[in-house]
């Protein structure tokens, strides 16, 4: 019988909170399969399984929060007997108060063995939120805090799903009674925009950064683009982000220093490239989870895999995986009208690399000048790891890759 642990998601990931299990007991998994729904600082995330076998039984109750590493639930191999299933004991009142955080030491126990899972601690609020089983994570967080009945919605994804979309500018029943204005007062960080705050702090001070920039003549990749995208459905169009991430990803190959992580003192080069995509949540933050093995996909499977995640990860629907193994973050503010942006390193990665957007500027090109379109190019390198000598010609070999496209 293999237990299935709480995942990390993040370097800066102490605890999760149960939300919902997706499978029953005696279901049958395959890996890859969603089996829960987990709450974290970044958002509802759904966890997967990575083990062949028949979901046994939970082991903590929805509502808990549980350690990194301790066991939530029993997988049964293919080749053995169920085990009698006991009852999941019901949540009782916590040993510590709602607001202690979780102690890092709990997920490390001395033993070797994880200890017991605590109590629940405190259960998600009752709520006509809460508890549906057609509404996405994102769908079911936005209805509790904003007091929106989700029976009185009707769903617009498959099955009949209730979607963030469907309740945008909805709001819950309105106080009888109008509550007089009050001055704003300081409000701590929580939520996703404290475990960025988190990760960006342990970056900044345990990470020695050094910054390169580079200018990228894009007028092959924007004539290549133009002729592939000619009479394509708008659904099978690639935009220009999607040949950044391919130029990347292939330039890992030739600079690995770049794609991996570093931990503990010791830097682990990644024989694949999960290229971690920043995505923006709309009034909530930044995450960057991956594309699996992108310098391998074509860059119309690329693009198709870019649709698929951002589409996931702004209803709410992404996965543990994507968030817990990018090698390298890619990043882009280019549509927000940002010429130059200079990233911070992710803990564990050891890089980042951030595009802005392409600009007309006047240079020197087959002996004539003239306008030409140019996207500044930016490397954060960890100096434990590389130096500006290796980044530079990281930089310059992405400049190589994207002056010949086609062989993307």
């Amino acid at each position: 019988m293999a237990e299935f642990r709480m995942p990390s998601l993040g370097a800066d990931m102490e605890a999760g909170t149960l939300v919902e299990w997706l499978v029953k007991p005696g279901a049958p998994l395959k890996r890859g399969d969603v089996i829960a729904v987990v709450e974290t600082q970044k958002g509802a995330i759904e966890i997967e399984n990575f083990e062949e076998g028949v979901f046994e039984r939970p082991i903590v109750e929805v509502g808990a929060r549980v350690p990194v590493g301790a066991p939530i639930a029993l997988i049964r191999r293919p080749d053995e007997a169920p085990a009698a299933a006991p009852s999941v004991a019901a949540p009782s009142a916590p040993e510590h108060p709602p607001e202690a955080p979780v102690s890092p030491q709990a997920a490390e126990p001395a033993t070797g063995e994880f200890p017991p899972v605590p109590a629940a601690l405190p259960p998600i609020a009752a709520g006509p939120a809460t508890r549906s089983l057609h509404a996405s994570p994102a769908a079911r967080v936005h209805a509790q805090k904003h007091g929106i009945d989700l029976a009185t919605i009707t769903g617009t994804g498959p099955h009949g799903e209730i979607q963030l979309r469907d309740l945008e500018g909805r709001e819950g029943p309105p106080d009888s009674i109008a509550a007089p204005a009050v001055e704003p007062e300081p409000q701590a960080m929580t939520g996703m925009r404290a475990a960025i705050a988190a990760a960006m702090a342990r970056s900044k001070r345990e990470i020695p950064h050094y910054y390169l920039a580079h200018g990228i003549d894009l007028t092959a990749a924007e004539a290549w683009l133009s002729n592939f995208n000619a009479g394509r459905d708008p659904s099978e169009r690639v935009v220009l982000g999607a040949v950044f991430v391919k130029a990347v990803a292939r330039a890992m190959r030739k600079y690995p220093e770049f794609n991996g992580h570093y931990a503990d003192g010791v830097f682990t080069p990644s024989p694949v490239v999960h290229a971690g995509v920043a995505i923006n949540i709309r009034g909530t933050g930044l995450v960057a989870p991956a594309i699996h093995d992108a310098d391998a996909l074509d860059i119309p499977e690329l693009m198709a895999a870019m649709r698929d995640l951002v589409g996931r990860v702004r209803a709410g629907r992404f996965r543990s995986s994507e968030l817990s193994d990018p090698t390298i973050t890619i990043s882009s503010l280019g549509d927000r009208g940002v010429e130059v942006l200079y990233g911070v390193i992710y803990p564990p990665q050891v890089a980042i690399v951030g595009f802005g957007m392409p600009v007309t500027e006047v240079r020197a090109a087959e002996g004539m000048i003239g306008p030409r379109t140019v996207v500044h190019v930016t490397l954060a390198g960890d100096h434990r790891v590389s130096d500006g000598h290796r980044g530079a010609l990281f930089l310059s070999h992405i400049d190589q890759l994207l002056q010949k496209p086609e062989g993307l």
